[in-house]
């Protein structure tokens, strides 16, 4: 595993029950300010089978700047799975996949 992907997974792992961080917030966290795409790559590789729910890192906490999932997959069931994990984890989420980031945003 590269030095950029074992940062990413600390990273993804520093942020708490009941908090999300955008892909960019943590490219950033990484020392890599301009790498969100390269976080979400890593975290799209890394995600174990969506249906079992088994999940080595909470990648479901992390979503775009906006605050709105974005999860890239074929399945049309992941956003809604990502919604659940989040809601379980106590964040609100929206009808629109939004999250209020003034709210639930990681604050380091």
């Amino acid at each position: 595993m590269t030095n950029f992907k074992n940062a990413v997974i600390k990273a993804v792992n520093s942020v708490p029950k009941g908090k999300v961080a955008s892909y960019g917030q943590i490219a950033l966290m990484v020392g890599q300010p301009r790498a969100a795409r390269q976080v979400g790559w890593i975290l799209n590789g890394l995600r174990p089978d969506i249906e079992t729910g088994e999940v080595d890192i909470p990648w479901w906490r992390i979503i775009n700047n906006a605050g709105r999932i974005s999860i890239k997959t074929d399945d049309p069931n992941a956003p809604l799975i990502q919604r659940q994990l989040l809601e379980d984890d106590g964040v609100v989420v929206d009808e629109n996949l939004m999250v209020d980031m003034s709210k639930y945003r990681l604050r380091p």
